[in-house]
Formats: structure tokens, C-alpha cells, sequence
């Protein structure tokens, strides 16, 4: 059975760092995306990052580009979200995703291309 855990969110000030941890088990090899995505409230779901295999490039949301980074270790079955320059607006809940059979780019950011999901972790950026 897959889980995804994530961790390491909290409460930061503007223009600090933090980094989000997601630890997966159970079928990890076969995940071909990991992906961070985040939902404010009063607001719909939206991809952060997907890191993909293969070589791929990663896809970041344009208002996280040059801030946020994404970096896996599969020894580990990990995937962190390295988290900079945060700004109020960045407040959400960060969810970790991982789809197993490999989709086309423009489907990549969609929710709904997902297999698996974390239960997410609250990251609030606020004076």
C-alpha cells in the first residue's frame, strides 16, 4: 500500500526559508512523477513542481520559479521542496503527489492526473 507523508511545514516570516519533506512508501520505484501542489483557502489546488524521471525537466508554477526547488533522493523515496524568499501569498497547504505511469506535459499539473496523495502540511507565511 502507498503512503505519502509530508512534513516540515510551519510558520515563517517573509522572505524565509523552509523545507518541505515528503516520504513515501510502499510501490515508490514505479512512480514515474512526484509532484507539490498547494491550496489556499477559498482557492483550487495548484501544482507547484513536478520533478519527473527520465531526465525530464522539472515544471515549476511561474510564481514560484527562481524561489522554489525541488530535489529528490531514491535511495530515500524522498522528494523535498526547498522553499525561499517565501512571501505571504505562498500560505497554503502543501499536498505531495505521485503518479505512477508517465502522462503528457500538459496534463502535469492537473490534480486529477494523481495516484497517490499525502494528507498535506500547513505552511503559513505571516510577520
Amino acid at each position: 500500500q502507498v503512503q505519502l507523508v509530508e512534513s516540515g511545514g510551519g510558520l515563517v516570516q517573509p522572505g524565509g526559508s523552509l523545507t518541505l519533506s515528503c516520504a513515501a512508501s510502499g510501490r515508490t520505484g514505479s512512480f514515474y512523477h512526484m509532484a507539490w501542489f498547494r491550496q489556499a483557502p477559498g482557492k483550487e489546488r495548484e501544482a507547484v513542481a513536478v520533478h519527473s524521471k527520465g531526465g525530464e525537466n522539472t515544471i515549476y508554477a511561474d510564481s514560484v520559479k527562481g524561489r522554489f526547488t525541488v530535489s529528490n533522493d531514491n535511495a530515500k523515496n524522498t522528494v523535498a521542496l526547498q522553499m525561499n524568499s517565501l512571501k505571504p501569498e505562498d500560505t497554503a497547504v502543501y499536498y505531495c503527489a505521485a503518479r505512477v505511469g508517465r502522462i503528457v506535459l500538459s496534463a502535469r499539473r492537473s490534480p486529477s492526473s494523481y495516484d497517490y496523495w499525502g494528507q498535506g502540511t500547513q505552511v503559513t507565511v505571516s510577520p
